[in-house]
């Protein structure tokens, strides 16, 4: 007798969901744990060391400068305090157990502490870089989707517009619009945090040679997309050119300029220690400013780690941002 059964049987049940994805999926973020633990131990590192290598004298910085006139007495109080009478590994030491602890120490020139200082600074900076951004990303695509592949004149302006953007210094563009807007033709105030037409134009001053250059990354990505079989599909099924462009082309061309978004965060924290200090804004800028030329250590460490910590957040955001603009990729990872 045959051993096969002429009624037809059950399906298989399909096998259980292998873990091998999960570990991957482990792995990949103790990896990113572990690498932005490394990122902010050597900021911390060599936020330290360079504060020590800097000319002058920290217990000065610490007892008010040299205006204070300290006593030997007190000279001596305070080296004992803050443990600069002990070797630098010790000292190193002592700092990495108190950051461990979440203890950022107390601001030599401002007499509170950091955690606090960075509380009240944190937020105005944040305000800034977080408009810049969304502005970059407007003009960006602005530029890119009005431009691309459309009539020669139009795309070779786009593309000129975008190389000149990319190429303007922001500490210049700041001063220019200040001159302009706000003691030429009186639109805007020159200064200030506490209003949103005192955030125009520092947004503008960091938003534009920001945008220039996510179009310019933007836009070899966008014509390169245009020409693959997708989009002959899509336009073989009747989708006119702006469907076409916003919803195939648009999410395969975003991938590059999202990676450099990463970077584009922390350059925006980065330049604006230039830009808070042309229009008088409070943040974390011009506190690094006030911090490093008063050899504020700890407010001076505290605000290289907020900024490292900056990056290795954006650097988490751009990684879901990856997966939600292109799913395929997660499968990937």
């Amino acid at each position: 007798m045959s051993d096969t059964s002429p009624f037809p049987t059950a399906p298989a049940a399909p096998p259980a969901a292998s873990p091998d994805r999960l570990h991957v999926l482990a792995r990949r973020i103790l990896s990113r744990c572990l690498g932005s633990v490394g990122v902010l131990l050597a900021a911390a590192t060599v936020s330290f060391l360079a504060m020590h290598m800097m000319p002058g004298d920290i217990v000065s910085a610490i007892l008010g400068g040299p205006a204070a006139d300290p006593t030997p007495q007190t000279v001596a109080a305070a080296v004992r305090e803050y443990g600069l009478d002990r070797p630098l590994p010790v000292q190193y030491g002592l700092y990495l157990d108190r950051l461990l602890h979440g203890n950022l120490g107390t601001s030599f020139s401002q007499h509170l502490p950091v955690i606090a200082v960075l509380r009240a600074e944190l937020l105005p900076t944040l305000e800034l870089a977080a408009s810049a951004l969304v502005l970059a990303w407007l003009l960006a695509l602005a530029s890119v989707l009005g431009t691309v592949r459309r009539r020669s004149w139009l795309s070779a302006l786009g593309s000129g517009l975008e190389t000149v953007g990319a190429a303007l210094p922001q500490f210049w563009l700041g001063l220019l619009l200040l001159w302009l807007f706000a003691f030429t033709i009186h639109l805007l105030p020159p200064a200030g945090s506490d209003s949103v037409a005192a955030l125009v134009l520092p947004t503008v001053a960091l938003a534009v040679p920001l945008g220039g250059f996510l179009a310019q990354v933007t836009r070899e990505a966008f014509e390169i997309a245009l020409d693959q079989p997708f989009v002959l599909t899509a336009r073989a099924r009747g989708l006119g050119d702006w469907s076409v462009r916003t919803r195939h082309v648009l999410r395969h061309a975003l991938l590059p300029g999202i990676s450099l978004s990463n970077w584009a965060v922390g350059a925006l924290i980065g330049n604006a220690v230039v830009i808070e200090t042309i229009f008088s804004r409070k943040g974390i800028g011009r506190q690094l400013v006030l911090g490093v030329s008063s050899q504020d250590m700890p407010l001076t460490i505290g605000i290289v780690l907020l900024v490292s910590l900056t990056y290795v957040v954006a650097g988490f955001l751009t990684d879901a941002l990856y997966v939600l603009v292109d799913p395929r990729l997660g499968a990937r990872r």
